[in-house]
């Protein structure tokens, strides 16, 4: 049987007002919250029990049009998804309500979207394909097909990774990871003929995917566990099987990170930098540089080209082999 129970909690709620604010604020509500409710409750009691001005988004309450996102103490959630208690266990008796992105707030929760849908719309989220009028039969996807799609059709559009996504935080042009998402769904589709056109698109320097931070907040934000870092990854294989892949520092750090595995079986952190961005980019670097030899990650002679002080795996013939048997694509020889 369900035991009911409650807690006193206080709500610290973003209010802002485009049309009347100069600036926003925090406006604090204080109340008793059972163990079923959602978030999404939350929002409703303070609209419904303390003021009828507060705004936000909601529809289906089944956690699938995305329309209620917004963020709890900074993370992302589904408010129709995330039980209240959870979020008080996590964060204690105060919750504080802010929007999916302060800086593109219209009034209060909800935000001005048209940056996420305008890069969503520039992928062709859509199968493109010259379709016969009057098919005579549906069309097919095998099994292997189907998996190879990886959840990625899972996605609901909800903005939380976008908004979540640090780069996009002082990259404008990045398309971020739900474009991502979408453009790996159709490209990986067998019955498109757009996935040349999208990897260009997400090759491109600044808006595709190797300005991705590799941060994995996106991955975190994510309510139905599309995991968008893993199609970003995809995506990455993708353009240097199909020779799309430009040379730049990006893909040279790629590529560093295989050499430095198969020629010592680790990480020669020192040695990726050097070769990714050449003896003269290094210096970019030195700070970074004075606290890793401090911290004994690196050494004075590590970028030497004649000098190679890295240990060797006891199993590097094996790591090797594994490296040579499931490679995808060319890289230059080490």
């Amino acid at each position: 049987m369900f035991e009911h129970k409650y807690r006193k909690i206080t709500i610290k709620a973003f209010r802002f007002n485009a049309e009347t604010d100069y600036l926003p604020y925090y406006k604090t509500y204080e109340m008793t919250v059972e163990n079923h409710e959602l978030i999404l409750d939350l929002l409703n009691r303070i609209k419904w029990e303390h003021d009828g001005s507060f705004s936000y988004r909601r529809s289906c309450r089944h956690g699938i049009c995305g329309s209620c996102s917004i963020k709890v103490n900074d993370k992302p959630v589904l408010a129709c998804k995330e039980n209240a208690w959870d979020m008080i266990d996590l964060f204690g008796d105060e919750l504080i309500f802010d929007p999916q992105s302060k800086k593109r707030a219209v009034k209060d929760m909800i935000i001005d979207k048209k940056d996420f849908w305008d890069k969503h719309e520039a992928i062709k989220p859509y199968v493109v394909t010259d379709v016969d009028p009057h098919p005579e039969h549906e069309s097919k996807m095998l099994p292997a097909q189907l998996e190879n799609i990886l959840d990625a059709d899972y996605c609901i559009q909800c903005g939380n990774c976008h908004y979540a996504c640090p780069v996009l935080q002082v990259n404008e042009e990045f398309f971020g990871p739900a474009a991502f998402a979408a453009a790996y769904r159709f490209t990986a589709d067998p019955r498109d003929e757009a996935g040349h056109e999208r990897l260009e698109l997400t090759a491109e320097a600044g808006q595709g995917v190797w300005d991705c931070v590799k941060c994995y907040e996106c991955a975190e934000a994510c309510p139905k566990e599309v995991n968008p870092i893993e199609k970003i990854t995809k995506l990455h294989n993708m353009q240097f099987e199909q020779n799309i892949a430009r040379r730049n520092v990006a893909t040279k750090h790629a590529e560093g990170f295989v050499r430095s595995i198969k020629k010592n079986g680790y990480l020669d952190e020192a040695d990726i930098v050097l070769y990714s961005e050449g003896p003269l980019g290094m210096h970019k670097h030195i700070k970074t540089a004075l606290k890793m030899l401090k911290a004994g990650k690196i050494h004075f002679t590590d970028a030497l080209p004649f000098v190679d002080n890295m240990p060797k795996s006891k199993n590097l013939d094996e790591i090797q082999k594994l490296i040579e048997i499931s490679q995808t694509n060319k890289l230059p020889k080490i």
